[in-house]
């Protein structure tokens, strides 16, 4: 498996890098070129979890654990 990287972007950031991708996406339609590769990039930027939402599931995930480990 490949290795992942992180990047943190503010909001401003975010809204600049899906233009960017959604720019060349519609550039590579318009010359009837494929564009799997940037649309699964734009549905992982769409999808990527907030600071805030990151820090929710991590504590949820936690608590699972020790939920299940008191059983």
């Amino acid at each position: 498996m490949a290795e992942k990287r992180v990047v943190e972007l503010t909001d401003f950031e975010h809204r600049v890098m899906m233009k960017a991708l959604a720019d060349q996406r519609n550039e590579r339609l318009s010359k009837e070129q494929s564009t799997e590769d940037l649309s699964e990039i734009i549905l992982k930027v769409i999808d990527a979890p907030t600071e805030k939402e990151r820090k929710k599931q991590k504590r949820e995930e936690r608590k699972a654990r020790s939920d299940r480990d008191e059983r």
